[in-house]
């Protein structure tokens, strides 16, 4: 089965850890996870047109609204390692102190998911040292209801290093007008 990254780039490490500047292999598996992955255009929860795992015009081509193909699991997970180096960037361009692997894994995929690094109060928590407080505060981004077990699942990601979804993604069938069918998904080991 196909690799979904490179082995995570590192600067130099400080005396304590590594300061982190990309997702591990198990945190992209994570991510993947979360998303799931559809090979034909979908429309997601708010209307937008994607392909494969989240991936929207906004990130480049291909534009999955005009997209009449079917992309492979390669692929799709090939289009997804260029789309998360942004997120990536961008998580590790706001943290001012060195976080864990796992702390970096569970902001890019919140990061991936809300767009809204920059604005989190948890960033401001982490980089005054209060990890605790920063944990809490992944469950202000709550919304819509049904984003609540990935929150959680980011959280206890950040708070203890645990992983949840096994290297494991599911793969969902979409219609031609882009309606995803949840019911129909079939585990992929990544």
């Amino acid at each position: 089965s196909p690799r979904i990254c490179k082995p995570p780039r590192r600067a130099k490490e400080s005396s304590e850890e590594a300061v982190v500047k990309r997702m591990s292999d198990a945190g992209l598996k994570e991510l993947v996870g979360h998303e799931g992955i559809v090979l034909t255009r979908f429309r997601d929860s708010v209307g937008v047109w994607t392909i494969g795992i989240g991936h929207t015009k906004a990130a480049g081509p291909p534009d999955p609204k005009s997209f009449a193909g079917k992309l492979t699991i390669a692929e799709s997970l090939d289009l997804f390692r260029k789309d998360v180096a942004r997120y990536e960037d961008a998580v590790a361009a706001v943290l001012k102190v060195a976080v864990s692997q796992a702390e970096f894994d569970a902001l890019v995929s919140f990061h991936f998911n809300t767009g809204g690094i920059k604005r989190a109060s948890l960033v401001k928590s982490i980089n005054i040292g209060n990890k605790k407080r920063a944990a809490k505060e992944f469950m202000n981004w709550s919304k819509p209801p049904e984003i609540v077990t990935r929150r959680r699942k980011e959280q206890r990601l950040f708070e203890s290093g645990s992983y949840s979804n096994g290297g494991e993604a599911s793969i969902f069938p979409a219609t031609q007008d882009g309606k995803v069918q949840w019911n129909k998904g079939r585990p992929h080991k990544l």
